[in-house]
């Protein structure tokens, strides 16, 4: 199993360089972001951690700015996000970002997607929440094509273009992998549709899971990547997702300063 971390970076925070640095000198794998590109002042979406909404929450950097810092000064750390909130962003300038993060990385870039839980936020960037599944679904349909077609086009209920032209197009072939978020009874069609792999939230909906990772991977008689993010750093738990059959633990890095950050880095690295 490899081993990274998942994290908000924001500007009470580590910085994302020397984050970066900090995981590849400790042989972590990877860093995932978190993002929300703002909290709205009046919100009745309730947050599904409880009942107050942590201060991190509403600091967020942008998660490809910082990815790329980090992406810069590291040569082998997995860049990725965990999760982005495609329904809240344009794909074509997602495409772009994605595939420019993955240039800059030489390959090393993951998108994790999801819709979110903020439909106050969702409907500040014009989404309706109530049609945020199928318009996710198209936006990574959408960036796909982008990705693998020189001359992309896309017909589809929200995301409608005619041919394009889109560069640059990512390292990776075919193109970066797309993880899937999400627990749900419907999460794995998503992920068999659209997806390269499932990367679930550690204790959301994450029971009997050697059985569920068993089900998704009969189900797509293809590789599926499983990458789970927000893991306590317990050697139980981490023994129980090897034993599962996960591919990636992502240790859950609180937002702290740098110097309370690298001492939770190192007892990380203890469990591995």
């Amino acid at each position: 199993m490899d081993y990274g971390v998942s994290t908000f970076v924001t500007d009470d925070g580590i910085g994302p360089a020397v984050l970066g640095r900090a995981l590849e000198e400790r042989g972590l794998g990877s860093l995932f972001l978190a993002e929300h590109s703002h909290i709205p002042v009046e919100r009745t979406s309730p947050w599904p951690g409880g009942d107050e909404l942590p201060r991190h929450y509403y600091r967020t950097f942008d998660p490809f700015v910082a990815l790329s810092a980090a992406a810069a000064v590291t040569e082998r750390l997995r860049v990725g996000t965990g999760i982005a909130l495609v329904v809240q962003r344009d794909p074509i300038h997602l495409a772009k970002e994605v595939a420019t993060l993955d240039r800059v990385s030489n390959g090393r870039a993951v998108l994790g997607v999801g819709a979110g839980w903020n439909r106050e936020e969702m409907r500040n960037h014009g989404t309706d929440p109530k049609t945020r599944m199928r318009l996710l679904r198209e936006r990574v349909l959408a960036i796909k094509a982008l990705w693998t077609q020189d001359e992309a086009e896309f017909h589809g209920e929200f995301v409608d273009f005619g041919p394009v032209f889109s560069y640059p197009k990512p390292v990776r072939t075919p193109h970066p992998p797309v993880l899937v978020g999400g627990a749900g009874p419907t999460t794995f069609d998503r992920v068999l549709d659209f997806g390269d792999g499932w990367m679930p939230l550690y204790g959301r909906g994450t029971d009997n899971l050697p059985a569920r990772i068993t089900e998704l991977r009969e189900r797509a008689n293809r590789p599926m990547q499983v990458t789970m993010f927000g893991v306590p750093p317990e050697p139980e738990i981490v023994a129980e997702l090897a034993a599962a059959g996960v591919d990636e633990a992502l240790f859950n890095l609180p937002t702290q300063p740098e110097a309370e950050s690298l001492r939770r880095l190192d007892r990380f690295a203890e469990l591995i």
